[in-house]
């Protein structure tokens, strides 16, 4: 039953098309350290376009690169300006959001993705947001998730870099995309995808690993692991320091 089970699924991909054009692709590294020195970093993504037979005639091939940081649960409010006080009057909860979202392309990316394509792949930012699902608890609820695009485009946690992914002789490519200081701990997803006419004809996925160490990895675990601790920790050492400041100046000015 094992071997025919085997010989039936060898079968099955025997008859399965083989893409004529492959990316292979690797990063220049694969984990980030936060320390308290971090200021941020840079990812250099490279590859290859692998094939069997010659470069196809017709439209060029394009590359599509995102990087995706862990996902998180966003509030977005809208405020309102009442009896000369901004006040926050409604919002929308959105359950799922990348906290970090970078796109690099070798072209604009209306030109290198058709808009079924990014529907079906989630690749521009806005689907990227609305793929994640967002309960619907305001009429215009997608005015809110453009928001949220906006503030954090404005904060560089969402980036688009187009025509920066620089292809060599319609094999080579790579870019360098940088990561902000402020990164959240865990996996960050990247894909690279092949397109050619605006169709993804492949795609590759790995993930970068991003962790706290050293000093900033023990306040992180402290602040959320013990957090009656860290708070009496904080409160003892903002005590010590007045009554040192205070001390220093009356021995330095009597």
């Amino acid at each position: 039953m094992r071997s025919f089970l085997l010989s039936l699924v060898a079968v099955v991909l025997a008859a399965l098309p083989v893409a004529a054009e492959e990316v292979v692709a690797d990063l220049s590294q694969d984990r980030v350290a936060i320390s308290t020195s971090f200021d941020g970093s840079e990812i250099l993504v490279f590859g290859a376009i692998k094939r069997d037979e010659p470069v196809p005639a017709g439209s060029p091939i394009a590359v599509i690169i995102t990087i995706a940081g862990p996902d998180e649960a966003v509030t977005v409010r809208r405020k309102e300006r009442r009896l000369g006080i901004w006040v926050n009057v409604e919002g929308v909860e959105v359950d799922r959001a990348p906290s970090f979202y970078a796109i690099a392309s070798s072209i604009p990316l209306d030109r290198a993705l058709t808009p079924e394509m990014d529907d079906l792949w989630k690749v521009s930012t806005r689907q990227k947001i609305s793929a994640e699902d967002a309960p619907e608890t305001a009429a215009d609820a997608p005015d809110f998730l453009e928001a949220l695009v906006r503030v954090r485009e404005a904060a560089a946690q969402y980036t688009l870099a187009e025509s920066t992914v620089e292809i060599r002789d319609a094999t080579l490519f790579s870019t360098k995309i940088a990561l902000p200081a402020d990164l959240t701990e865990g996996n960050y997803n990247t894909r690279i995808f092949l397109t050619r006419d605006g169709q993804v004809i492949d795609s590759y996925g790995t993930s970068i690993f991003v962790q706290k160490v050293g000093m900033e990895r023990l306040i992180y675990n402290l602040a959320h692991e013990q957090p009656l601790i860290y708070g009496l920790l904080s409160l003892f050492i903002a005590i010590s320091a007045g009554w040192l400041a205070s001390a220093f100046f009356r021995y330095v000015l009597p």
